[in-house]
């Protein structure tokens, strides 16, 4: 990272993808070219966990390089008096398959569910009941990270 001074460790950065509200999953698809997509995250120790559809251009370049990265910005604050913005981010290097066992892809569709639709779990169970089988939940197992911040200065801010 070429500002160690914005430089932060990996608990940090797991910290930002817990509240971001989406992420940059980026991959290369089967034909060679880069492709990124924006998902919904919900972490569980080292894995990252998003729900997709069982086909399409993400779901193929998963299944032919399961290498990805991930990319998630968390706070950001837009200076009053300067040039500039206060920002949190993480980066994450990881492995991307899907959940295939039913026990584990309701426990990811309940964390996902739990971040995005906190006011909703009551319906959770017959949702869920309704569409497991047609929804595809896909975790990348978090191989590396690193996170970035920058705190804006006290002259930067309004009055």
């Amino acid at each position: 990272m070429r500002r160690k001074d914005r430089e932060m460790d990996r608990d940090f950065a797991l910290a930002v993808a817990d509240k971001c509200e989406w992420a940059t999953v980026s991959v290369v698809t089967p034909e060679g070219e880069p492709y990124g997509v924006p998902v919904s995250v919900a972490r569980d120790g080292d894995c990252l966990y998003f729900h997709t559809a069982q086909e399409g251009r993400k779901v193929d370049a998963f299944k032919a390089d399961p290498r990805v990265w991930v990319v998630c910005v968390g706070d950001v604050e837009r200076a009053e008096k300067a040039f500039t913005t206060g920002f949190e981010s993480a980066m994450f290097e990881g492995e991307c398959r899907e959940v295939e066992d039913g026990d584990e892809k309701v426990r990811a569709l309940r964390l996902l569910c739990e971040k995005y639709t906190p006011n909703n779990m009551s319906n959770f169970d017959a949702a869920v009941a309704g569409s497991l089988a047609r929804t595809g939940v896909f975790k990348i197992r978090i191989l590396s990270a690193s996170g970035k911040a920058k705190v804006l200065k006290p002259h930067q801010r309004a009055d």
